[in-house]
């Protein structure tokens, strides 16, 4: 007997999109709704439960001062020669046409108990929770993991551990389009092999 509707369950995985900033509307995601898809990630499965994710959540005046942090940060510490004048807008733009902008963070075990790997993947689960989420509730969402997302600079930022990884930003907002058709994607039978002795 199937606990929910397995069809809808089925489309909304498979309609997920990533939806830019710059095609998100004016209108606001409420916090209560940011807060439904941060519980919905916190149900990502995590070996030993160690729940390695972690969410530093910028809105309203949050959202000014992380993109005037980031755009300037990027333009201090970057050689003139490789300093790129559209890269420095969109780390000052793209965050203010979101409703929210969540840095994901992995907090290593203090105990390291698991492989790395295995606490990445469990945040990977739960950022695709809220992708999934997102989906089910109109809303654009998209995991980026440019600007300075990897650097030392960014963790003194969001202060957070030597050990600890940002992982990227995840911009939500509303789209400002029709949404996105399906894309493409390799046919089952060449990614999967079935092994039966």
């Amino acid at each position: 007997m199937m606990r929910f509707n397995v069809s809808e369950i089925n489309e909304c995985i498979r309609t997920r999109r990533s939806i830019y900033p710059e095609q998100f509307s004016d209108r606001k995601v409420h916090k209560e709704l940011i807060e439904v898809l941060l519980e919905n990630a916190r149900w990502a499965p995590t070996h030993k439960l160690t729940q390695p994710w972690r969410f530093k959540v910028f809105m309203e005046d949050g959202l000014k001062r992380f993109a005037e942090w980031h755009s300037e940060t990027y333009k201090k510490i970057t050689p003139p020669e490789k300093f790129k004048e559209m890269k420095y807008r969109k780390l000052r733009e793209r965050p203010l046409k979101s409703s929210a902008v969540i840095a994901i963070v992995m907090q290593r075990d203090e105990k390291e108990s698991i492989p790395v790997e295995e606490e990445i993947a469990a945040v990977a689960a739960a950022v695709q929770n809220m992708h999934i989420t997102c989906s089910a509730y109109g809303l654009a969402a998209y995991w980026g993991s440019g600007g300075l997302t990897y650097t030392d600079e960014m963790k003194e930022f969001l202060g957070i551990g030597e050990k600890d990884l940002c992982l990227g930003m995840f911009f939500i907002g509303y789209p400002d389009l029709e949404w996105p058709r399906k894309t493409m994607r390799m046919e089952r039978r060449k990614v999967t092999e079935f092994i039966t002795k």
